[in-house]
């Protein structure tokens, strides 16, 4: 399944402004600022990685779900809350660290990727995206992971990108054959689908000053384990 734990030395993260529409606002009733937060988002992750350890693996995924949040598995997207309420935590976690980290301009839509280990040694990548909620706190909308031969290696600091902030009116949407959703300000897009016999493919594309830059291609082969 999907894994992550393990406290990062996190650089200064410059914070992205850019124009998105109106603001939600956060559970003071402020207005939320249309503004990339990468911190915020990777100190989420490395959250979700504690509370697997402390608290229960599923009981964290249960928590930091966002409604009708998905799973990718082998057969197809599950949605997460309904599944996982039927789960009961495994005596030891999964563990897991983020790698990269891409966000929109509006810090709307963030996705991360990084590596996980289970308690049996199996190791492997996983993929998460992650939607600010009205009271300005991310959860993930969406988790696919799957498993490698070599532990993916960790970068010295965790990379991160934001989306431009000012596109050109001609960018569009990117030219993509798998259906794409995309953030509040269009500037990060992301999508999944399920191909022939059961390959899944995963992609991330970032808006950049010279366009649509496909930053995550995924396509793992059918009847992979998990």
């Amino acid at each position: 399944m999907i894994a992550r734990s393990v406290v990062l030395a996190l650089s200064a993260l410059t914070l992205a402004a850019c124009n998105a529409g109106p603001s939600p606002r956060d559970r003071y009733g402020r207005f939320l600022q249309p503004v990339a937060q990468p911190s915020k988002v990777v100190a989420t992750e490395l959250a979700f990685a504690r509370a697997a350890q402390e608290d229960g693996q599923w009981t964290a995924f249960l928590d930091y779900a966002a409604d009708g949040a998905l799973i990718f598995g082998r057969n197809g997207a599950i949605e997460a809350k309904p599944w996982l309420k039927t789960l009961e935590d495994p005596a030891q976690a999964v563990s897991w660290q983020p790698h990269r980290l891409w966000s929109s301009c509006d810090g709307s839509l963030a996705v991360t990727q990084g590596a996980f280990e289970d308690p049996e040694g199996q190791v492997g990548t996983f993929n998460t995206v992650w939607q600010r909620q009205r009271d300005g706190d991310y959860k993930y909308v969406f988790d696919f992971g799957f498993p490698q031969d070599v532990k993916p290696e960790a970068p010295e600091l965790i990379q991160t990108a934001v989306a431009a902030c000012e596109k050109t009116v001609d960018v569009g949407e990117p030219d993509s054959a798998i259906p794409l959703k995309l953030s509040r300000d269009g500037s990060l897009a992301w999508g999944f689908q399920l191909v022939g016999e059961g390959e899944r493919h995963y992609v991330v594309w970032l808006a950049t000053e010279a366009g649509w830059e496909q930053v995550v291609s995924i396509a793992q082969p059918a009847g992979a384990a998990e």
